[in-house]
């Protein structure tokens, strides 16, 4: 597991550090410290916005009512509080429900995998990447309560009308089968730096 995680440290590093001496330059430590913290504020709030909707339909029409909800809203939510907060805001993952929920390129891929290893070993990390005159945030999601279970829990567990309207909507959907607990996703908050 030790072996694992430095090999892929490594590889992060290298990939990080190929860029040129214009595009990728050290973080200040204050500066680092002050995106961390903006980070997960953002996301935080992001989450909170999130779950704060997905409740308010479950208690309007329960689960099935909710799927709707989000795949009519929850994009728009994400894209104004982007605005607000003068930034990029997604949700990635290796099992999407939503394809544009992705790992978008390799730099999530291993973040991801960095990711997964640490939430193994029980632990949360997030994490700022600088690469190509962009700061990318990344923060753990996991399932939380066990109110998500009723549309990303056991297929054989999701009620059938929530199945079916899953079903209508993604057809692609990979998002079942988690635990509580379980890694289900990251943030990722792209801050874009201004050039000299």
């Amino acid at each position: 597991m030790k072996i694992m995680h430095v090999s892929l440290f490594l590889v992060l590093l290298g990939i990080f550090s190929c860029t040129s001496t214009k595009q990728h330059q050290p973080i200040a430590k204050k500066t680092y410290h002050k995106l961390i913290a903006k980070g997960a504020a953002i996301s935080n709030q992001t989450q909170a916005v999130l779950l704060n909707h997905v409740g308010q339909a479950m208690q309007q029409g329960g689960s099935q009512y909710a799927v709707s909800f989000c795949n009519l809203k929850a994009f728009s939510l994400t894209d104004s509080l982007s605005q607000i907060n003068n930034c990029t805001i997604e949700r990635i993952t290796d099992r999407p429900r939503n394809a544009a929920n992705s790992l978008k390129n390799q730099t999530d891929s291993l973040i991801w995998q960095w990711t997964a290893e640490n939430h193994k070993v029980g632990q949360q990390k997030d994490t700022l990447v600088y690469l190509a005159n962009q700061l990318l945030y990344y923060k753990p999601i996991k399932i939380g309560i066990p109110t998500c279970l009723q549309c990303h829990g056991s297929v054989n567990e999701i009620a059938p009308q929530t199945a079916q309207k899953l079903q209508t909507l993604y057809p692609n959907d990979q998002a079942t089968n988690y635990q509580l607990n379980e890694l289900r996703g990251l943030w990722k908050i792209q801050f874009n730096i201004q050039k000299d």
